[in-house]
């Protein structure tokens, strides 16, 4: 009779355990519509040979010209890449300029005239023609000749000893057709080379200079990097055109000279700073010439010290490499370093600071979607895919430059596929350092990798319809015995408290 006689206490178990169980439906049914994403770790088992390694990097005081990658891999490949790699030249303000090219094989160019059969002291026997210059002397000959063709060279440097028998045939050649010897050239020259200095009518004075005597001429006034550098002063400025990159052969050099002075003469600008520069020279000539070569002097006596710091921010371009590549599936390295074939360049000048725009391993799709949202993953691996974005290195000092280390971890992620084909990516574990180098070894932005043996792999994972239905049958189950309880033990307690009081 009891249990059938209603009561507060019932009614207030009874909303309670409806509340209760109208909750617990909603939950329940919200966690089986949800996806959890799950990780697990195994073996790396990959099938791929090869893994893609992403870059967009900007070297900060590297030009393109010498700016080179090589790969390096414990399996034996050691290859300069050619292959998706682009480049584009960055000024001294970091604004890209026009695009520059692929990273194809240096061109190659003759190192030097092979017509020149003499020998260097077969040719000075009858004097040099080519002009030592020094600092004191260059600058006079910059003052004193409207065009002034200089090779800065080195004693050590291979490809300036071949050229210097070229280059003084080069100052012989044109130190006699200034004489204009008339329509009868001397035997030892060929037709066309004497013709092509005969067009060249202003005075092209063919100097050198020995940058192991003159370090701080060629380092810090000049910025020589490598040698030998052919550069071209016009009225006393270094030509706006840059140094000289064409066949080192004595033709070809003529026929540059005469394409630059053809441009010079036609700037009407150009040819009334030519009447200035001429009137200044003039002045020298006169009864002041001691006095005003003397305070010349004094002054560049004061200005070596100012050189030895000076920075020229125009003479420091950079630039910038983008594209991908294909590493072998083993430990190696890959690193941007400065290279010429056709120069020695100055390893204690070269400068591989860099800013790293983007370095990642993985299909770029893959990290595109993930960029995108449209691949969950959890949001503490999209830092880990590209953790040395947009961070920049920069040395100080000379003989020293940024080393990194990279640790991979194959990641593979549930439902990211093209097709059959499935994409991985790679989180990234990064440590740099600072290496130092001896002086004559050139620096180089190194890239050292390592594959984890350990895969991770996220799975998503949904709850099977029956353990939906169990949990719903023992949710109803489990609150009416649990109340039911609960208003039985209450029922007891009221009814020995109410024999109490009587």
């Amino acid at each position: 009779v009891d249990l059938m006689e209603g009561s507060k206490r019932g009614s207030l178990l009874s909303y309670v355990v409806l509340f209760t169980m109208a909750t617990l439906f909603l939950l329940e049914t919200r966690a089986f519509f949800t996806k959890s994403l799950v990780a697990n770790l195994a073996l790396d088992r990959s099938d791929d040979p090869r893994i893609r390694l992403n870059f967009n990097i900007t070297m900060l005081d590297l030009k393109c010209d010498w700016a080179v990658i090589d790969v390096v891999s414990v399996l034996g490949t050691d290859q300069n890449v050619t292959a998706h790699v682009t480049k584009w030249n960055i000024d001294s303000e970091g604004v890209r300029k026009a695009y520059k090219g692929r990273n194809r094989n240096q061109k190659d160019i003759d190192l030097y005239d092979e017509t020149v059969i003499e020998t260097l002291e077969e040719l000075h026997a009858n004097g040099e023609d080519a002009v030592e210059l020094n600092m004191e002397t260059l600058q006079f000959a910059k003052n004193e000749n409207d065009f002034l063709f200089v090779d800065f060279y080195a004693s050590w440097c291979s490809h300036c000893r071949d050229l210097a028998p070229t280059w003084e045939k080069l100052a012989e050649l044109m130190v006699d057709a200034g004489e204009k010897l008339g329509k009868q050239h001397p035997e030892d020259y060929t037709d066309e080379d004497f013709e092509a200095a005969e067009k060249v009518e202003l005075p092209v004075m063919i100097a050198k200079v020995d940058c192991v005597k003159n370090h701080e001429l060629c380092n810090q006034q000049e910025d020589i990097r490598a040698y030998p550098t052919l550069r071209l002063f016009v009225d006393g400025e270094r030509w706006s055109g840059g140094d000289y990159r064409g066949h080192r052969t004595v033709l070809e050099m003529v026929e540059w000279l005469y394409f630059v002075e053809e441009k010079q003469q036609t700037d009407e600008n150009l040819r009334q700073l030519h009447v200035a520069h001429q009137a200044a020279r003039e002045r020298l000539t006169g009864e002041n010439a001691s006095d005003e070569e003397k305070k010349w002097q004094d002054q560049m006596v004061r200005n070596k010290k100012r050189l030895h710091h000076e920075w020229v921010q125009e003479e420091h371009p950079g630039c910038q490499i983008a594209g991908h590549l294909l590493l072998d599936r083993a430990p190696g390295n890959f690193h941007i370093l400065a290279r010429s074939k056709h120069h020695d360049l100055a390893p204690h000048l070269t400068n591989v600071s860099h800013m790293i725009n983007e370095l990642y391993v993985g299909d770029p799709t893959a990290k595109h979607w993930i960029k995108e949202g449209r691949s969950l993953v959890p949001p503490d691996i999209t830092p880990k895919l590209s953790p040395l974005d947009g961070n920049v290195y920069k040395t100080l000092d000379l003989h020293e430059s940024y080393h990194h280390y990279l640790k991979l971890i194959s990641t593979k992620i549930d439902g990211m596929k093209v097709g059959s084909r499935e994409l991985r990516s790679y989180q990234m574990l990064a440590n740099s350092q600072l290496a130092y180098y001896q002086k004559d070894v050139t620096p180089e932005a190194k890239f050292s990798y390592d594959l984890s043996p350990i895969s991770v792999s996220y799975s998503f994972r949904t709850r099977r319809w029956y353990d939906y239905f169990t949990s719903i049958f023992a949710i109803v189950g489990g609150l009416f015995t649990v109340f039911g309880m609960l208003d039985g033990i209450l029922y007891s307690a009221t009814k020995v408290a109410t024999k109490r009081r009587r």
